[in-house]
Parts: C-alpha cells; sequence; structure tokens
C-alpha cells in the first residue's frame, strides 16, 4: 500500500525551502516555523481554509513564501536549542492559529517515546485523512539520516512493507522515501516525534 498527498510546489521546490531565508537566523534554524509554514498552504489548498495564509494561494511564489515564514517567526522563532520539544511548537503554532482567528485546527503530540509500529500507524491515519506531518528529529547514531538531525521536516506520503514502513520526507524543496522505522529508533533516550494535525 502507498500513499503520497498532493503536496504543493513552487517554482521548482518541492514545498517550502529554509534555504530562502535571508534573516540569518531563520536561515539557519527556521525548520520550525517552514514546517508551521507547509501545514498553514496544505490546509489553504486542499482545505478551505484560505485563513491561514495571507498571501494569493492560487500563485504561490517565493518571495512570499519568505515574507510569510518571517510572519511565522514571532511564533517559531529560531533559539539556542532549537525549537526542540513537540510543545514548543504547538504552543507557538496555537498561538499563530489564534491570531488569525482559527479555532478548529487541533494538534496533539506523537512523542518519540512510543513504538515505531506505533508511529506508522499514526503516520498512516494522517496521510489517509489528507493532512502532512511535522516531524521532529533530534540526534541520531545513524549516519545515514544526518540530513535531518535537530530539524523539523514534513512526511507526505508513506509506503508500507511486510517488515518496513516508508514516509516521503519533504524539507529543503526536495524529498526522500525513508525507513520510518529506521527513523523513529533514534539510539538516543531524548527523542522527538511528529505532531498530530487534526482540521
Amino acid at each position: 500500500m502507498k500513499k503520497e498527498l498532493p503536496y504543493f510546489h513552487i517554482e521548482d521546490s518541492f514545498g517550502g525551502n529554509q534555504d530562502w531565508f535571508r534573516d540569518p537566523m531563520m536561515h539557519l534554524g527556521g525548520c520550525g516555523a517552514a514546517a508551521a509554514c507547509d501545514v498553514c498552504i496544505n490546509a489553504a489548498l486542499h482545505e478551505k481554509k484560505e485563513h491561514l495564509y495571507p498571501y494569493e494561494i492560487q500563485k504561490l511564489a517565493k518571495e512570499d513564501y519568505i515574507k510569510f515564514a518571517m510572519k511565522m517567526k514571532p511564533y517559531l522563532r529560531p533559539r539556542i536549542h532549537g525549537i526542540d520539544t513537540l510543545e514548543i511548537f504547538m504552543d507557538g503554532f496555537k498561538d499563530y492559529l489564534n491570531d488569525v482567528g482559527d479555532q478548529d485546527i487541533k494538534m496533539t503530540g506523537c512523542h518519540g517515546e512510543v513504538s515505531a509500529k506505533e508511529a506508522a500507524i499514526e503516520v498512516k491515519t494522517q496521510i489517509d485523512n489528507g493532512i502532512p506531518i511535522p516531524f521532529l528529529m533530534l540526534k541520531h547514531k545513524n549516519a545515514d539520516y544526518k540530513d535531518y538531525v535537530w530539524h523539523w521536516f514534513m512526511l507526505v506520503g508513506y509506503e508500507e512493507f511486510e517488515d518496513d514502513f516508508y514516509v516521503k520526507a519533504a524539507t529543503y524543496g526536495g524529498y526522500r522515501w525513508i525507513s520510518l522505522y529506521g527513523l523513529w529508533n533514534t539510539g538516543y533516550e531524548r527523542k522527538g516525534g511528529m505532531v498530530l494535525v487534526k482540521y
């Protein structure tokens, strides 16, 4: 079973791209804000929640995305240790949603302490419902995942196999299919997890 969300493009970028940010702190640590922006754009495009995105949703543009990220910055600002818990992300994003008058969107955390199989069930439910997933990874002992260390990115698809479960991970304007089980089992006690958004 394989499912991919109809994810947005901006020019030749798959989703948004943190590398575009001109603000030095956002360029370095704006991944949490970018993840929130991507959730908003997806909801505006596919769930008639245009109030979440303050620009032209049918003509997504790089400059508008950069401006949008700067609007999100006060809510999910880069900090010394990063937005390193699900709660910091959810609290900041909730404040943005309140300020734009959205009372419908709810969020819960799926923390890294749950089993990889439980996480896969949550991914499947979210993607089947058409909702992308902000994912936080902290440290990882496997160098194959070095591009995702201390980083927020988006899960926008999944593929089930007999003994594994792959996810489509989107970040920096591209995507990669990777094993959720491998991603989830970081080898460290302190873990990140996923934010489960409900429209």
